[in-house]
C-alpha cells in the first residue's frame, strides 16, 4: 500500500561504499602476481601452444550481436549507459568458467558470456584506455559468487587456479580441497565466513546441464547504476527459448560437447536475451558486500532496459577461435556511472588488466580494442 501512495524508494549509490585499506592494496598485489604466474605457465597446465585467461580459460565462440537500449524506461532506470535509447553492434563471447582449457566433462557447468558494445560514449575507467569506445560485461550463468572481500580472494583465487588438479585426485583431492578452502591451507581454524563462502561454490554443482543458450547470466556483484545501486541479469526471452531443438547436454558423450550445441542452433536462427537491471531497494536485504547472497526477485525484481540479439550466422566450428582469444573483456570497460561497486569488485580492475596484458604480451598478439565487428573479426587487425 506504502508503495502505491509514494512510489518504490530505492538505495542511493553511496561512494563511501568502495573504500579500500593498505592490506586490500597488498592483496591485489598478491593476487596480480597469482595470475601473471599462472597465465605464464597455462599453456603448458592445459598442454596447448598458446597462453590462456586464468579464468573462462575455455572459449567456446565468438558470435556477433546487436545491443538495443529501450526507449522510454523509468527514470530510475534510464540510467547511465542507460539513459538514452540506442542501437550498437555487439560482440559476444561463450566460455567455460574454468581456469584450464580440456574436455567439457572435466571443466564443471559453470558457463559465461561476456559483451563487447561498440560505440559507447564517455570517458571509461580503464587508466590505460579512457578514450576507448567500448562498454563491457563479464556475467556468468549462477546468480551469486563464492567470495565476499579482497582478502579472502588472495587465497581463494588460488584454490581456484588449482581447482583440477584437486579434483582429479577423486574424494581425496576433494577432501582437501575443503579442507584448504575453510582453513586458509591449514593457517586458520575454519570461520563463519570461510564456511559460508565454501556453502556458495558447492552451489556452483547444482547448475543444470543444458544447452548454454538457455541459461541466465548475472553480474554476481553490484554496480552502480547510476545513482542507484544493481546487479544485472541477461536472460533469454521465452521466445527465443522455445525455438531450441537441441536442449539437452550430456557432456560425457564427447569431449566437445558445448559449443556445437551453441553453434547449431545460431546456425539455423537468431537469438533474444533481456539484459535486465535489479535495483537495490534497501541495504539489508539487497547487500552490496555480501556476494554470496542472492537477492530476491520478490522484493528486488528485475526490469528489461536493453535486448540483445544474436542474429542467425554462419560461424566454423572452433566458434571463431582466434577472435576469441584475441578479444579482452572488463567490467571496467565501463562509464563512472556504471562501474562495478563493492570490494571485492575493485579487485577486478587491475586483475584484468595483468590478465590480458599478460596473455597478449606472451601470444605475441596486439592488445588492441575494435571498433566495430568488422574490425573485431579480422584475423589480422590483431597482428603485431
Amino acid at each position: 500500500m506504502l508503495n502505491k501512495l509514494f512510489g518504490r524508494r530505492y538505495a542511493k549509490f553511496d561512494p563511501a561504499i568502495d573504500q579500500l585499506t593498505s592490506d586490500d592494496e597488498k592483496a591485489i598485489d598478491q593476487i596480480t602476481a597469482d595470475i601473471r604466474d599462472y597465465i605464464g605457465k597455462s599453456d603448458t597446465v592445459s598442454k596447448i601452444n598458446y597462453h590462456t585467461r586464468d579464468a573462462h580459460a575455455k572459449g567456446y565462440c565468438a558470435l556477433k550481436a546487436n545491443f538495443e537500449i529501450l526507449p522510454k524506461l523509468p527514470k530510475e532506470y534510464a540510467q547511465g549507459i542507460y539513459a538514452k535509447p540506442a542501437r550498437h553492434e555487439a560482440v559476444i563471447r561463450f566460455s567455460n568458467g574454468s581456469s584450464r582449457v580440456a574436455a567439457d566433462n572435466k571443466l564443471g557447468l559453470s558457463q559465461g558470456l561476456a559483451i563487447k558494445v561498440f560505440g559507447v560514449k564517455g570517458e571509461k575507467l580503464l587508466p590505460d584506455e579512457p578514450d576507448s569506445p567500448n562498454f563491457d560485461y563479464n556475467l556468468i550463468n549462477f546468480p551469486i559468487f563464492f567470495c565476499n572481500t579482497i582478502q579472502d580472494y588472495s587465497y581463494i583465487s588460488r584454490l581456484f587456479l588449482q581447482l583440477n588438479d584437486y579434483f582429479a585426485k577423486g574424494a581425496k583431492g576433494q577432501a582437501k580441497f575443503a579442507f584448504d578452502w575453510i582453513t586458509q591451507y591449514g593457517k586458520k581454524l575454519p570461520s563463519k565466513e570461510s564456511l559460508k563462502t565454501f556453502r556458495a561454490f558447492s552451489k556452483f554443482k547444482t547448475i543444470k546441464p543444458q544447452n548454454t543458450l538457455l541459461y541466465s547470466f548475472y553480474s554476481q556483484g553490484a554496480v552502480r547504476h547510476g545513482d542507484y545501486m544493481a546487479k544485472i541479469r541477461v536472460a533469454p526471452t521465452k521466445a527465443s527459448q522455445a525455438k531450441i531443438k537441441r536442449r539437452d547436454l550430456d557432456v560425457n558423450a564427447t569431449s566437445e560437447a558445448i559449443r556445437p550445441l551453441i553453434l547449431q542452433e545460431i546456425r539455423e536462427h537468431d537469438y533474444e536475451f533481456d539484459v535486465q537491471i535489479q535495483l537495490c531497494r534497501n541495504l539489508k536485504d539487497q547487500p552490496i558486500n555480501d556476494l554470496t547472497k542472492e537477492w530476491d526477485e520478490k522484493d528486488a525484481p528485475f526490469v528489461t532496459v536493453a535486448k540483445l540479439t544474436i542474429p542467425c550466422q554462419d560461424v566454423p566450428d572452433d566458434g571463431n577461435f582466434e577472435v576469441m582469444e584475441n578479444l579482452s573483456f572488463t567490467p571496467f570497460r565501463c562509464i563512472e556511472a556504471n562501474r562495478p561497486i563493492g570490494n571485492l569488485q575493485h579487485a577486478r580492475l587491475r586483475a584484468y588488466q595483468t590478465a590480458s596484458t599478460t596473455r597478449h604480451s606472451l601470444n605475441n598478439k596486439k592488445r588492441v580494442e575494435p571498433t566495430n565487428l568488422k574490425e573485431a573479426f579480422d584475423k589480422d587487425f590483431y597482428n603485431l
